[in-house]
């Protein structure tokens, strides 16, 4: 039968060339040589009858029969991952890892609590959370990498095999330090953004095309030059340290505004507003750990939502 010939290293080679865009990478990463990769691939396919991948000026990317077959392979590999933790963990009495992604609107908003929630509660749960862009992040959890996704709700050519719980809506916020010339002022012109440095995350980020749209909504370009990062500690230091204006998620910089450190401009984002939740593969069942920390953050999410 076919499912008996292909082996997890066809499966394994399979993910790692989908999840780097590159054979050469997927090699470096899986400590294989190009060749032994490709011949994977090869093998793989003719066993299928179907292409999986094609080379592009990009990479290496998904055909149509690939992107199929990813979702499958991934809960596959997700499914023996767990079933040999599972075997460990009886063996060593070692406790349960859970890979979690998790965005910057959350990472200091409500997985603090959630996390301090868990540990305290000593559930037997190893956590070890990722960084990093939002489409990264969720094509590690569909194929098989993570366990969870905590943050806005991606877009939709991301979701696919994805399955994502409402926890609460988040808008951004402009922001800057108290004693900004524009933080004593009263009612304000978007506008008047354009005298001061901008902060603002790059084009392929969640966030960006709402705050375009805002924008553009006010008759606004997209400030010239502006500076482009995910990083919420540089952006936090840079603000700081000058008078720019930083156009960021509220989560992120939630504690500051409480403090009164930071001081958020008096302009009107709804528009801007976009869910936040928890996002996990459709074709996989939440383990009861997984469960239990997915209570956890949503616990600590009702606790942010209604205080902030």
């Amino acid at each position: 039968m076919l499912e008996n010939r292909i082996k997890y290293r066809h499966l394994q080679c399979f993910l790692e060339v989908a999840r780097q865009g590159s054979v050469g990478r997927a090699a470096g990463m899986l400590a294989l040589t190009q060749p032994a990769v490709s011949k994977k691939l090869k093998e793989l396919e003719e066993m299928l009858g179907v292409r999986l991948l094609e080379r592009s000026k990009k990479g290496v990317e998904l055909t149509q029969f690939g992107e199929v077959f990813l979702k499958y392979a991934g809960a596959s590999v997700a499914a023996l991952r767990e079933g040999a933790d599972s075997i460990a963990q009886a063996r060593q009495k070692s406790k349960t890892r859970l890979g979690v992604g998790v965005l910057p609107t959350v990472a200091t908003s409500i997985m603090p609590r959630a996390v301090k929630s868990l540990y305290d509660n000593d559930l037997g749960i190893r956590l070890n959370l990722v960084s990093g862009p939002n489409a990264q992040l969720l094509n590690q959890l569909r194929v098989g990498a993570l366990d969870l996704v905590v943050g806005r709700l991606g877009a939709v050519d991301l979701m696919s095999g994805l399955s994502f719980q409402y926890l609460y809506s988040e808008g951004v916020a402009f922001v800057v330090h108290q004693r900004h010339p524009l933080a004593r002022k009263g009612a304000l012109m978007i506008a008047a953004i354009h005298d001061y440095r901008i902060l603002l995350p790059p084009p392929e980020s969640t966030i960006a095309p709402a705050i375009e749209r805002l924008l553009l909504a006010h008759g606004i370009a997209t400030p010239q030059d502006p500076v482009e990062t995910t990083s919420d500690s540089f952006g936090k230091e840079f603000i700081r340290q000058t008078d720019a204006i930083w156009v960021v998620s509220r989560g992120v910089v939630a504690r500051e505004l409480g403090t009164g450190e930071f001081v958020e401009l008096p302009l009107d984002t709804d528009d801007t507003q976009g869910p936040v939740g928890l996002t996990t593969r459709a074709d996989a069942t939440p383990s009861p750990m997984l469960q239990l920390l997915m209570n956890a953050i949503r616990e600590a999410a009702t606790h942010y939502a209604d205080s902030y």
